[in-house]
C-alpha cells in the first residue's frame, strides 16, 4: 500500500519547487512535452505524486531525470503551477535521497551551509598556500597529486555508492527482475548519453542547447583527462600545451554563455535559477579561466613571481572537487545518464 506524506510538498520548496499544488491535473504540460511517451509519461504524473506526497514512488521512478527542462510544460501551463521547475525541484531531492552522506541536502537546502562549506575549503587551500608558498614546484605537485586524488577518491567513496543506492531504489526495492544480460546489452547507452547528451535533441528547437551542453561536456572531460593525466602544467609537449589552451578556453566561454543567459533569464529554465545552479557554471567557468592563466603565466616565465594565481586555482579546484562534483549540480550529469541506461534495461523487460 502506497505511503502519503502530506509534508512532503513543504519538502520540496526547499529545493526550490514553486506554486506546484496550483496545478488542476489538466494534462497541458504532459501534451506539450516532446520528451514525454505513453510509457514514460511527465510532468503531469510527477505533479500528482508531489502533492499527495508519494515519496516511495518518485524514488523509484526515472521520470524526473528524463526532463531537460526546455521549460515548454511551464509556458503552456494555465495555472503558473511550474511544472518545469517541479521536475527541477525533484531531481534536486532526489540527489539528497541517493547521497548517503546527507550533504547533499544541506547543501541544496542551506544557502548559509554552502557558504561555509566554501569558506572552509578557501580556508585549508590558504593554509596549505602560505605552507608551501616559496616553493611553488613542491605546491604544483601536491596540487596534481590532489586533483589525482580528489577524482578518484570522490568517485570510489561517494558517488558509486550513491548509483548503487539509485539502483536499489528503483530496480531492487520496487522488485523489478531485470536480466544479467540486459546490463550489458544496454552499457553503449550509458556512454553514449554521458558522453553526447543527444536525448536533449528530442526537445522542440533545442538543437544549439545540445551543441553547447556538448561542447561542454567534451570541453570539461578533456582538459580534466589533459590536468590530470596529461599533467598540462608541467607538459612541455606543445600539442598538449595547445590542446589544453583550446579546452580551457572552451571551458570558460561556454560557461559564460550559461552565466549570461541566468542573468537575463531569457528562457523558462532561467526564470528561477537556485544557488546550486549558479555555483556550477560560476565554479566551472572559474576553473577554466584559473587553468588557462596559470598556463600563461608558465609561459611567460611569470608564474614564480605571481604564485597567487596558481592559488588561486588550486582553491578553485579544491571546492570544485569536494563541494560541487559529489553533492552539487555536476552529479545531475551522472545520475541521468544512469538513468536514462536503466531505462533502457527496464524497457528490455518482457511484458507479462
Amino acid at each position: 500500500m502506497a505511503v502519503v506524506n502530506p509534508s512532503f510538498g513543504e519538502e520540496l520548496k526547499k529545493y526550490g519547487a514553486v506554486d506546484f499544488n496550483a496545478c488542476y491535473n489538466c494534462g497541458n504540460c504532459t501534451a506539450v512535452c516532446s520528451l514525454s511517451t505513453e510509457k514514460d509519461s511527465f510532468p503531469r504524473e510527477m505533479i500528482r505524486f508531489s502533492v499527495v506526497g508519494l515519496e516511495d514512488d518518485i524514488k523509484s521512478s526515472l521520470k524526473p531525470w528524463l526532463c531537460y527542462y526546455c521549460g515548454e510544460c511551464t509556458t503552456h501551463c494555465p495555472r503558473t503551477a511550474y511544472p518545469g521547475e517541479l521536475m527541477m525541484s525533484l531531481r534536486r531531492w532526489l540527489t539528497s535521497v541517493y547521497d548517503w552522506t546527507g550533504l547533499s541536502g544541506l547543501l541544496y537546502r542551506s544557502l548559509p551551509f554552502s557558504i561555509l562549506a566554501f569558506a572552509l575549503t578557501t580556508l585549508a587551500a590558504l593554509a596549505l598556500s602560505l605552507g608551501l608558498k616559496t616553493d611553488l614546484p613542491a605546491a604544483m605537485h601536491y596540487g596534481h597529486m590532489f586533483e589525482a586524488l580528489a577524482i578518484t577518491g570522490v568517485f570510489a567513496a561517494i558517488l558509486v555508492p550513491n548509483i548503487v543506492r539509485m539502483w536499489w531504489l528503483v530496480i531492487i526495492r520496487p522488485g523489478k527482475k531485470v536480466p544479467v544480460a540486459n546490463y550489458f546489452t544496454g552499457i553503449g547507452e550509458l556512454f553514449v548519453h554521458m558522453f553526447t547528451q543527444k536525448r536533449i535533441l528530442g526537445c522542440d528547437e533545442n538543437r544549439l542547447r545540445w551543441f553547447e551542453h556538448f561542447l561542454l561536456v567534451i570541453g570539461y572531460l578533456g582538459l580534466l583527462f589533459t590536468t590530470v593525466v596529461l599533467d598540462w602544467f608541467s607538459n612541455t609537449s606543445l600539442l598538449v600545451t595547445g590542446f589544453g589552451y583550446l579546452l580551457s578556453i572552451l571551458v570558460f566561454s561556454i560557461t559564460m554563455i550559461f552565466i549570461s543567459e541566468r542573468f537575463r533569464k531569457n528562457k523558462e529554465s532561467n526564470r528561477l535559477s537556485r544557488p546550486s545552479d549558479w555555483f556550477f557554471v560560476i565554479w566551472l567557468f572559474l576553473m577554466g579561466v584559473s587553468a588557462f592563466l596559470v598556463r600563461v603565466f608558465l609561459d611567460l616565465g611569470i608564474l614564480a613571481n605571481n604564485q597567487w594565481i596558481y592559488f588561486l586555482h588550486l582553491t578553485i579546484l579544491v571546492q570544485w572537487a569536494l563541494i560541487i562534483v559529489p553533492f552539487g549540480k555536476w552529479t545531475h550529469f551522472l545520475y541521468r545518464s544512469f538513468a536514462i541506461y536503466f531505462n533502457r534495461i527496464l524497457a528490455e523487460i518482457p511484458d507479462k
